[in-house]
């Protein structure tokens, strides 16, 4: 049970929640979209919420400022939110407004948001789950998209249901987070992503 959950808490890190929105973004849409446009918005983001935030992780492991790649102590998590928030809003000013698909842009505005409020938070010594903000932003967000498209996409919200609380047992059984730390990272998650709805929904 202990490795299933730890491969649980790898797998659905908060590093591949960027990526994993926009791919749904494109499985779901009835709207057309051509191949160049998907890799035109697809492959940017990879490379700066994934490969950059990875060599980040390598360079900062390096000089001693963070030992792990969850982030357990506090004052580790600053420096990863950092860039994360930087790459974000990158993405938002440059990468998006080319190709420009207002569901993905206000994804990507409520997980600025999201990253935004954990920083806050960690100020006021306060560590909420970044993999359950994640995962409630994915949740959220398939939601949305099932009403502004009329689909039928309950599987999927389902199972996004499940693996929220594979992740939180995760979370939980490694003693990485108290219960409130698991509860405030989902409502963040959540919240973020309904706070955008309004402009695009």
């Amino acid at each position: 049970m202990k490795i299933f959950l730890k491969i649980v808490s790898y797998i659905f890190h908060p590093l591949f929640i960027p990526v994993i929105g926009t791919l749904l973004y494109f499985a779901i849409t009835p709207k057309y979209s051509p191949i160049e446009m998907q890799g035109a918005t697809i492959l940017p983001v990879f490379i700066l919420t994934i490969i950059i935030p990875i060599i980040s992780f390598f360079i900062l492991r390096n000089l001693g400022v963070i030992h792990t790649v969850f982030l357990s102590d506090i004052n580790e998590r600053k420096y990863p939110l950092y860039i994360n928030f930087a790459l974000l809003l990158m993405i938002l000013l440059k990468v998006l407004p080319n190709n420009y698909i207002s569901e993905v842009y206000f994804y990507f505005a409520g997980l600025t948001i999201a990253t935004l409020t954990t920083l806050l938070l960690l100020f006021l010594k306060f560590k909420s789950s970044i993999h359950l903000m994640g995962i409630g932003s994915v949740w959220m967000y398939l939601i949305a998209l099932s009403f502004h498209f009329e689909v039928n996409i309950i599987i999927a919200i389902s199972t996004t249901t499940l693996i929220a609380g594979l992740v939180a047992s995760s979370r939980l059984y490694s003693k990485a987070h108290s219960k409130i730390e698991i509860i405030t990272g989902l409502l963040i998650g959540i919240t973020s992503q309904l706070l955008t709805l309004k402009f695009w929904l």
